[in-house]
């Protein structure tokens, strides 16, 4: 049999970087030889003197079972009589005499740490039972439709009277009826691809084809997927193709010396991180990365990938001083082979799979991370359809810990992004990043009594909801977490046993039922045609006014009070003349509140109000949030001297001045008929 002819397309384009199913080639695959039952090895090797596989199978001699070299780099050996589950390594015969002994970088499964050999294992044999979910997320594209995600750590969400591991089939189990039951859309895993040291939380991982052992098997894991698809909810995975941790098993000096990283320390290695950089301009490595994105989106039906720390892949001078680097041809310090390399990792994506997520967690200001690549490059987009909103995370985080005293100075916290909140496709982020190294979690960042920490905790939530783009949660925040999060621990589901926290646990689900049934707040996330200012500059009193509207026109006016004075009879500038209602408190009693705030329906006034003709006077809880919704519009009232055909005249006698200009403008306007708004094109 001659695998050389047989997969020599598959090696042609994995040497030119073209390949994105590379792991169907590379890696163990059960095959038959001479009638013998075995499994095929095949790895990367460019830089290596030989190549054996070792393992239980041959008392893990160094020696044993060689592979053949047959050309790109690639080696290749059979071996018969091999087991699913059975441990392996490749031990690495380099140039100066060393044998390195390294993990299989296209393992779909691993030995659990501190164990560090890869096992064999087919994919395959899972039969899922989403397709109704796949069909559905293929006919709704997630531009228009509500994306209200819960992040967490498999690790630390739930764990077990001994405070251990939950499996992933256990997780479901939990998992499944919590997040549907609380209203998210979608859950966000942090990174489930092995990795050694529990510390990094699976952002140094050493397995990119292969889900952490941690919770079970690849076939477990679909199972955690599968169940959440069963009951409508989408799951993204963090997906870390920016650096890999220097463990020796790793890919780290994989043959002997640079292989996967750059062999420029200036550009291979992050210091602070302890890790090292891919080479993002060599084929094999791309291949690789192509191949590991598609691998998880395809096997394990997956919806969306985020992608963690992309700014450190665009800057050659990212975390280094100055010295430390080197620019790129052009005398810049954009790392054009990471543009490049981004540009057809999503390329390739949506060419297959136009319906799913490449979310980008990019913390600079880098021009069209969410735009199309078209002409690539640095003028093309970088081709990822969502980004992580950081400065409106940095911004609100700084503001909510402020006394609400000095918030006054600081008003742009809250009203800034708007500056910027349509350059690109946003995901608002409440993360893992904002609760750990002492940062406090979210209701610990509130300043003020606990019972101002609770109305805090509400208001700001409210306030995400309503703001433009898409929204994600870390766990633990929807019941009042105090503790900041650890990986090493569950999160404090006995606090549940407290009714203030069960209130506040309901007011998220509440609030994320009122998310979900409002397009308001959803449909035109990314356009200035769904949002506009009430009230932007009450910095005084702490306060933010604005309209979210959806393709119909129909509008729902958020308010925000984020200081602890009651503001009864606050009035408020409303679009148009009619009766508006309180369609959602954050003062509820069932929330925990005190109950303020208007409990009838509030006529329009005819008093001018935010450079609006109509305006409300609303009663405003402290540390509050409400949303309005007019119920009932009335038709614009003509004023008193248009209802008197005899007043006109009588004004000319009495006056011999002309009237200005502008006033007769104004007054042939309010002649006309009032227009009904259009329902918006944009994006229809």
């Amino acid at each position: 049999m001659n695998q050389v002819t047989s997969y020599a397309p598959a090696l042609d384009a994995f040497s030119k970087g073209q390949a994105v199913r590379a792991q169907e080639y590379l890696g163990s695959h059960a095959q038959v030889q001479d009638g013998q039952e075995g499994y095929v090895f095949r790895v990367w090797a460019p830089n290596a003197k030989a190549v054996c596989v070792m393992g239980d199978f041959n008392a893990w001699d160094e020696s044993d079972h060689p592979l053949a070299p047959i050309g790109g780099g690639v080696w290749e050996g059979f071996v018969p009589g091999l087991q699913r589950y059975d441990s392996y390594k490749y031990a690495i015969h380099t140039q100066d005499g060393r044998v390195l002994a390294k993990a299989d970088p296209y393992a779909f499964h691993a030995e659990t740490r501190p164990g560090t050999a890869s096992k064999i294992y087919e994919l395959g044999g899972y039969v899922w039972g989403d397709q109704a979910w796949l069909e559905w997320r293929k006919a709704n594209p997630i531009y228009h439709k509500p994306l209200n995600i819960y992040e967490m750590h498999l690790g630390s969400w739930r764990r077990t009277g001994e405070d251990t591991f939950l499996s992933y089939r256990d997780i479901a189990r939990y998992l499944v009826p919590y997040v549907k039951e609380m209203g998210f859309t979608h859950v966000e895993l942090m990174p489930v691809s092995e990795y050694p040291l529990d510390d990094s939380w699976g952002y140094q991982c050493t397995g990119y084809f292969a889900a952490t052992s941690r919770y079970g098997t690849p076939d477990d894991f679909m199972y955690l997927v599968d169940q959440l698809h069963q009951a409508g909810i989408g799951v993204i995975l963090d997906w870390v193709p920016a650096h890999f941790p220097k463990d020796a098993f790793g890919l780290y000096e994989f043959d002997g010396g640079p292989c996967y990283e750059y062999a420029d320390p200036r550009k291979g290695e992050h210091a602070d991180w302890g890790t090292r950089v891919f080479d993002y301009g060599r084929n094999e490595v791309r291949s690789f990365l192509y191949s590991s994105a598609l691998f998880w989106l395809e096997q394990f039906h997956i919806d969306g990938l985020r992608v963690d720390a992309v700014a450190s892949m665009l800057y050659l001078d990212y975390g280094r001083q100055d010295g430390q680097w080197c620019p790129n041809l052009f005398g810049g310090h954009e790392n054009l082979e990471a543009v490049d390399f981004l540009q057809q990792l999503n390329t390739h994506i949506f060419q297959a799979h136009p319906d799913v997520l490449m979310i980008a967690e990019e913390s600079t200001a880098w021009p069209r991370v969410s735009h199309p690549v078209e002409q690539g490059g640095l003028e093309g987009g970088l081709g990822f359809n969502l980004k992580w909103n950081m400065g409106w995370m940095n911004d609100l985080c700084h503001y909510m810990k402020l006394d609400p005293y000095f918030r006054q100075f600081n008003h742009r916290d809250i009203t800034f992004s708007l500056m910027y909140a349509f350059s690109e496709n946003f995901v608002l982020p409440l993360s893992h990043d904002e609760v750990v190294h002492m940062k406090g979690s979210l209701i610990n960042k509130m300043p003020g009594t606990d019972e101002e920490k609770f109305a805090g905790v509400r208001a700001f939530y409210t306030y995400m909801l309503t703001h433009p783009g898409k929204k994600l949660l870390f766990m633990g925040a929807e019941f009042g977490q105090f503790n900041e999060w650890h990986f090493e621990h569950s999160l404090d589901w006995h606090l549940l046993e407290q009714e203030r926290h069960q209130q506040l646990q309901g007011f998220f689900q509440s609030a994320n039922q009122f998310y979900l049934a409002h397009p308001e707040l959803w449909e035109l996330d990314f356009s200035w045609e769904g949002f506009q200012w009430i009230c932007a500059d009450d910095n005084q009193g702490n306060c933010a006014a604005f309209l979210r509207k959806d393709k119909k026109g129909h509008f729902l006016l958020t308010l925000c009070n984020f200081s602890p004075v009651h503001r009864a009879g606050y009035r408020l500038g409303v679009p148009c003349p009619g009766r508006y209602e309180v369609a959602f408190n954050t003062d509820d009693p069932a929330f925990g509140g005190n109950g303020l705030g208007d409990l009838e329906p509030l006529k329009s006034e005819y008093i001018p109000c935010h450079g609006l003709e109509q305006s409300i006077s609303v009663d405003l809880p402290p540390m509050g949030a409400v949303i309005l919704r007019c119920t009932k519009k009335f038709p614009p009232r003509r004023k008193k001297a248009e209802l008197s055909p005899a007043a006109k005249p009588a004004a000319k006698r009495t006056s011999r001045k002309k009237a200005p200009a502008a006033e007769e403008s104004s007054a042939q306007e309010t002649k006309r008929p009032a227009r009904k708004p259009r329902a918006s094109k944009s994006g229809s």
